[in-house]
């Protein structure tokens, strides 16, 4: 689709979404918050100078889709404010995860974002406002507000998948009183990034706000760069009969070298696992001129709210997104018994895809029968269009595989891509129709029940054009919730809870459907969870989660018929999740977070992936801490512990990432109240370490030391 005829199709799908929610208008609550965003109220903070960090929210809507404060929600959240993104200097989803417990994140073949949740590798369990944002790519956080990290299960709220979690990002909206911002970053490898965020108050009615993003950087990896680009208008509307319109359009493009990292030593076995190769931090397996990722992103969305009185909101969230990636790699694979040679093999793959998503809720806040409800109705709609070509790379036009010295492994030969005949060549159509019910019970003063039930019709028409042949299926899924929470004072919760959730067959990216699994159950993830939440004050909160996930309906070989497939029990999650968030006091803010987690599988799924193996990226226990300390009005000092345990690359468990500490640190300063100077220093001791894998032969070093130093000025 040309860029001409996509802004098209997406301004007359908004229009057609906006047009009768302004018509059907109805008055307007001056109470309303101004954003129209419930939920992102945050604790107040003193003005000494330089603004006080927030690091910790309140509330949110994304859990129960209704206002509801982290404290009463009977579920593991983290909310990574904005203030964390700017001290923190974050950029990346991996950076946003690395002070959130329970979630990790993997290589993603250097093309996408590949978190772990609870153990289970997601490239999908990502939102954006609350409606899916599905497609493989890298996202950035220049127009972001908060990101909201659900853990366990949520197809109650959100639908297939979030198997072990998922993330939401809540972006900038237009509004009032928001201050303008210029932020400059430059840095180690050439690193250079500027934003603005820019508002315009048109009448106490309306408002404009533009958000913008460029960056140009290199890497401490040979031959890899980064370039972004990307700008969000957004337009905020009160009408005078009570509806709030919020309506956004987002252009974003990303250009990078896709980097799979190095590959491990050889001989490694279950029993004695192998290492990554060491001394090859920056060294380019591959070529990296062969190795582009273009992604371009453009999406409208709509959000419309009217509050009738009496308890009673009607909400709509609408997206049109259309995602256009290419990705292209040449990548290693094993090295050879004598250490000396190392395959080089390479391939590229193309996927466009439109989502049109509508999320329509309804919901009541009344007495019944002597208690508090608040009830919830809703119905969503999802249609997704599909295409995607994978194409191998051929050497000489010849062979697929080629071998280099380990000591001279980057290569420049000439590559010929085209179709093999087992690549892929796809196109498919999902659509999604699903029914909501939840009730919000106040049983007593001390005691609340949450109970929630989602029916989900999910058809896919799936078409190899490689073959010809053509697959449907449909699935009826049933999602229950159901969660409790006792209050014995205000500021203390403990809770339980209950919660299910379905992968389709046609898998995470709508693109794994086959003949042999069309015909099986979707994989079911069932989530049992204790914990505690207790805010030690309006700006301190401490969690705790005791949690057992379960995945059952897992197709492998039948051991008595390896041409038949049977389903089992995949696996299992166990763990403890502990964390920290908020301010200490005036001077003094701190993240912090431990996992403990034992992530197994449960049944032999393969010849090497056998039960009681460890799951990959996943280590047994990790640590993170971050603090910031004003030393003065204007002058404050951060600094970070990351802890990671020994992961495994890959669910044989036959390569091993050692386990590393990495420490961090930062420096702000005030020049005077419009205009302020960071420097943030990542991995300040110079550790070696391995950051993530995709498989036993994808493995990413860690970056060394390097800097960035930025100047943020508001007016």
């Amino acid at each position: 689709m040309s860029s001409l005829n996509r802004v098209s199709f997406l301004a007359l799908a908004l229009a057609a979404t906006a047009l009768p929610s302004a018509v059907l208008a109805q008055p307007y609550d001056a109470g309303a918050d101004n954003q129209g965003q419930p939920g992102t109220e945050i604790a107040p903070v003193e003005v000494r100078g330089q603004r006080a960090p927030v690091y910790n929210a309140n509330a949110t809507t994304s859990a129960t889709h209704t206002d509801t404060a982290l404290i009463d929600t009977p579920q593991a959240i983290s909310v990574v404010t904005r203030d964390q993104i700017d001290d923190l200097a974050l950029q990346s989803m991996a950076d946003v995860v690395r002070y959130v417990p329970g979630v990790g994140y993997a290589q993603g073949e250097g093309n996408r974002d590949a978190l772990v949740f609870r153990g289970n590798t997601s490239t999908a369990d990502y939102f954006t406002d609350g409606l899916r944002d599905d497609t493989q790519y890298y996202r950035d956080l220049y127009n972001i507000d908060r990101v909201e990290i659900l853990r366990g299960p949520n197809a109650m709220a959100f639908g297939r998948g979030g198997l072990g979690g998922l993330l939401n990002r809540v972006t900038r909206q237009a509004g009032w009183g928001h201050e303008n911002e210029l932020h400059l970053e430059a840095g180690s490898d050439d690193h250079f990034r500027g934003t603005i965020d820019y508002s315009l108050e048109l009448s106490p009615s309306a408002a404009l706000r533009i958000v913008g993003l460029y960056q140009d950087s290199g890497s401490y990896r040979d031959g890899v760069t980064y370039e972004r680009f990307g700008i969000n208008p957004t337009a905020t509307f009160r009408t005078s009969t009570g509806t709030l319109i919020e309506l956004g359009y987002e252009h974003f493009e990303d250009r990078r070298i896709a980097d799979r990292g190095v590959p491990a030593n050889p001989g490694g076995t279950r029993a004695n696992p192998a290492a990554p190769l060491e001394g090859y931090q920056s060294v380019f397996f591959g070529d990296p001129a062969l190795s582009p990722t273009d992604t371009d992103v453009d999406a409208f969305s709509a959000h419309v709210m009217h509050e009738f009185g009496n308890g009673l909101t009607l909400r709509n969230r609408t997206r049109v997104a259309d995602y256009d990636k290419f990705y292209q790699n040449v990548f290693p694979g094993a090295v050879n018994g004598a250490g000396t040679l190392v395959s080089i093999s390479a391939y590229n793959n193309a996927t466009q895809r439109t989502n049109l998503l509508s999320q329509t809720d309804l919901i009541y806040e009344t007495r019944l029968g002597g208690v508090e409800h608040t009830l919830l109705a809703g119905f969503e709609f999802g249609h997704q269009d599909t295409e995607n070509l994978r194409q191998t790379g051929y050497f000489g036009g010849v062979a697929t595989q080629i071998t280099a010295p380990v000591t001279n492994p980057t290569i420049n030969l000439p590559i010929t891509f085209t179709p093999s005949a087992t690549d892929a060549s796809n196109d498919g159509q999902a659509q999604v129709m699903a029914l909501y019910v939840q009730d919000q019970i106040e049983l007593t003063e001390q005691l609340q029940l949450l109970i929630g039930l989602r029916y989900d019709t999910f058809e896919v028409d799936f078409l190899n054009r490689r073959t010809g042949a053509r697959l449907s299926t449909t699935d009826d899924l049933w999602s229950p919730r159901l969660g409790l929470v006792f209050k014995p004072q205000d500021n203390l919760a403990f809770y339980a809870s209950y919660s299910r959730s379905f992968l389709p067959r046609s898998g995470e990216q709508l693109t794994s459907l086959t003949a042999a699994n069309s015909a099986f159950e979707p994989e079911q993830f069932d989530n049992y969870e204790v914990g505690t939440k207790w805010d030690v004050s309006p700006i301190l909160s401490l969690t705790a989660a005791l949690f057992q996930l379960d995945r059952t309906n897992v197709v492998v070989p039948d051991p008595a018929n390896p041409g038949q497939s049977i389903l089992v029990d995949g696996q299992r999650s166990r763990g403890l999740e502990l964390g920290a968030t908020g301010r200490i006091n005036a001077q003094w803010t701190i993240i912090g977070a431990y996992t403990w987690l034992e992530a197994e599988i449960t049944a032999n799924q393969s010849a090497t992936v056998l039960a009681g193996n460890r799951l990959a990226n996943t280590a047994e226990h990790s640590f993170s801490v971050w603090t910031r300390y004003d030393l003065t009005p204007r002058f404050g000092a951060g600094a970070g512990v990351i802890y990671e345990g020994e992961r495994f690359a890959n669910a044989d468990n036959t390569q091993v990432m050692p386990a590393y500490t990495r420490i961090d640190g930062a420096l702000y300063y005030g020049l005077n109240d419009s205009i302020d100077l960071q420097l943030n220093v990542e991995n300040l001791f110079d550790e070696d370490y391995f950051a993530s894998a995709h498989t036993n032969n994808n493995i990413t070093p860690g970056a060394p030391r390097s800097f960035r130093v930025g100047l943020t000025a508001r007016f």
